[in-house]
């Protein structure tokens, strides 16, 4: 019978100690030739992860703004459409009376028609014919100012734009009227002031309608800055060649006053035009500080 052998806690436990010892060492030893490599590896996986996945998972691509046009404004073609209507309305209803106004015009009569009698109802209707200009002048100036700096219609709403360039339009003829009637009170009769005056808003009147087909080739024929600057040039040239010649049949039949005459139209009609530009501009860079 084999003896048992019977070994002493006093002979194992340095023995079990001893060993203990080596495998935590060679577990330190491990943790730190490892720590770095899995440090190391979970930052590559941090960095390249979110990569990867945008990469991986994001379907489509960048789209590209749409630049701003004034046929894809919901407000200027509400604004076309109201002239439109505007001039179908008083063309039924007046036309007889804006013929008679041309012809006075072109053959310099003193005195009206005896067929044609201004009623109140003619007057309403000049009244939307000149709120008609000052409201496509206004969509002229928008679209000049905005191609100038396209950074307006970035920070201000379209209708916000037009609805000033309209008051803005509507304060200069109103300045004109005062003008003309300053003028024509401390130099002239009152009867050829209100000639004038008569004259002067049949020009507007038909401004208006040249106007609203200058204004539909802007919009949906997508006028350069180049052609749109030259026939507003030959448009208001027209208008002050006009001006020139109802003011030489009205005013100065010598030419003694022709000196005067040069004068006058300076100031009433070249002037406040400059005037007008340089305060439209200051007050767009206005409205970019302040928007």
């Amino acid at each position: 019978m084999t003896p048992i052998r019977c070994l002493s806690t006093d002979a194992i436990l340095p023995e079990f100690i001893l060993h203990t010892n080596i495998e935590q060492n060679n577990d330190s030893l491990m943790q730190a030739d490892t720590l770095p490599l899995f440090y190391e590896n979970s930052s590559d996986s941090i960095a390249v992860a979110p990569a990867y996945s945008l990469k991986e998972h994001v379907s489509g691509f960048e789209g590209v703004q749409v630049p701003y046009t004034l046929k894809g404004d919901d407000v200027v073609s509400a604004i076309l459409m109201g002239c439109f209507l505007i001039s179908a309305y008083v063309l039924a209803s007046s036309k007889k009376y804006l013929v008679q106004q041309v012809k006075d015009f072109v053959l310099h009569r003193d005195r009206s028609s005896i067929f044609a009698v201004s009623t109140a109802a003619d007057i309403r209707h000049l009244l939307l014919l000149i709120l008609q200009t000052c409201v496509l002048s206004a969509l002229c100036l928008f679209d000049f100012f905005v191609s100038r700096q396209p950074t307006l219609i970035l920070y201000i709403p379209s209708y916000v734009l037009v609805a000033f360039y309209v008051g803005i339009c509507f304060l200069y003829l109103l300045m004109k009227w005062l003008l003309y009637n300053i003028v024509g009170w401390a130099f002239f009769d009152k009867y050829q002031t209100e000639l004038w005056m008569t004259s002067y808003a049949t020009i507007i009147y038909y401004i208006g309608f040249i106007l609203f087909f200058f204004t539909l080739f802007l919009v949906y024929f997508d006028l350069s800055l180049l052609y749109f600057v030259s026939i507003s040039f030959l448009l208001i040239i027209s208008t002050k060649i006009l001006i020139l010649y109802k003011w030489i049949k009205l005013f100065f039949n010598n030419v003694y006053g022709l000196f005067l005459l040069i004068l006058y139209f300076c100031a009433l009609e070249i002037l406040p035009c400059i005037v007008m530009y340089r305060v439209l501009v200051q007050i767009n860079n206005l409205l970019l500080i302040k928007f």
